[in-house]
């Protein structure tokens, strides 16, 4: 399946066999949720064995939901709607899970949404940053793969000039997706580079183009300056691009994403997420916050290394997932 919203088509195939849901893309979202969702479920199961809910017992569960990084907008949402329906009465752990999934479910739901590629634009500039480490050259790799077998003509630039590991990264994947790979020697400006890509990318009637950039910490201001310096470059070459800027964020760095997100936003018009590393260490829930206080559209999110591996957003299978329910 394509995260992306055109491509040739293609004859009709015999429907797949259904994977099973332990080895499947649920049993694998299941087990990388696994730090997040074990936790809220131990908690549960010991704040509501044969408990009355109480003032006490809606306070002890606000302070649950806090601590498993799903937020104080989103812990306050699920403590009110029980104290206006549940409120004196006996409540179990199952029920609060199913309140709690349905509520993350209503939060997640307007986010969830493919990111769509105008085939009108020759070519589609998505430009992909987030700091260092949160997986931004392989969700390159992986989504070229994806819409290069979807269809579509996808040339990749390799703008993160300032580590060679990572050109070389980028430039593997060229090869296994066959799509060509734009690089400048190591050191070599960025924005120029952004630049020059999107002209060759043009010349060659390219649906899409895919531009990497150097990891960068959210509280350096001369490395974010720079890429807003990309972004100048892009924009006098095509003064509609990029028509996507997606920020990776990993899920193993909880509440930090809040301030990547932010500072991220206001310097470069962020328009989607991905969320990659959800690896059984990951601390999902802080997903729901940020859908919660940035409302951005959550494109996709990955489970493992494999191009499969990374998948359209689902807000029901991650809710489900997150506290502990069965597909």
């Amino acid at each position: 399946m394509s995260l992306f919203g055109f491509g040739k088509k293609k004859t009709p195939e015999a429907p797949a066999a259904k994977e099973p849901e332990q080895t499947g893309w649920f049993g694998k979202l299941k087990s990388g949720l696994a730090k997040s969702s074990s936790k809220l479920t131990q908690g549960l199961g010991d704040l509501f064995t044969k408990r009355k809910l109480d003032d006490e017992a809606l306070e002890d569960l606000e302070d649950l939901l806090i601590t498993t990084d799903l937020g104080v907008a989103t812990a306050a949402k699920v403590t009110r709607h029980l104290a206006k329906t549940r409120f004196g009465q006996d409540v179990s752990a199952d029920e609060i899970k199913q309140t709690l999934a349905e509520e993350i479910i209503r939060i997640l739901d307007p986010v969830a949404r493919p990111l769509v590629i105008d085939p009108s634009r020759k070519p589609h500039v998505v430009l992909v940053v987030g700091v260092n480490g949160s997986g931004k050259t392989t969700t390159i790799g992986k989504l070229a793969k994806q819409n290069k077998d979807a269809g579509l003509s996808v040339t990749l630039a390799a703008g993160d000039t300032f580590r060679a590991a990572a050109v070389e990264q980028l430039k593997v994947w060229g090869q296994r997706t066959g799509c060509p790979v734009i690089s400048r020697e190591n050191g070599a400006d960025a924005a120029g580079l952004a630049y020059d890509a999107i002209t060759e990318s043009r010349n060659r009637g390219d649906d899409l183009l895919f531009i990497d950039t150097a990891g960068r910490l959210q509280n350096k201001a001369d490395l974010m300056a720079e890429l807003a310096k990309i972004v100048r470059s892009i924009k006098k070459c095509d003064e509609t691009a990029p028509h996507d800027v997606l920020l990776v964020l990993d899920a193993t760095t909880g509440q930090n994403a809040h301030s990547q997100v932010e500072i991220f936003k206001d310097m470069v018009n962020v328009t989607g997420l991905v969320l990659t590393k959800l690896d059984g260490t990951a601390r999902g829930g802080v997903l729901v916050a940020l859908a919660e206080k940035f409302g951005l559209p959550v494109h996709a999110i990955g489970v493992g290394e494999q191009a499969d591996d990374l998948r359209p957003f689902e807000a029901e299978a991650f809710a489900k997932s997150l506290v502990g329910m069965d597909s």
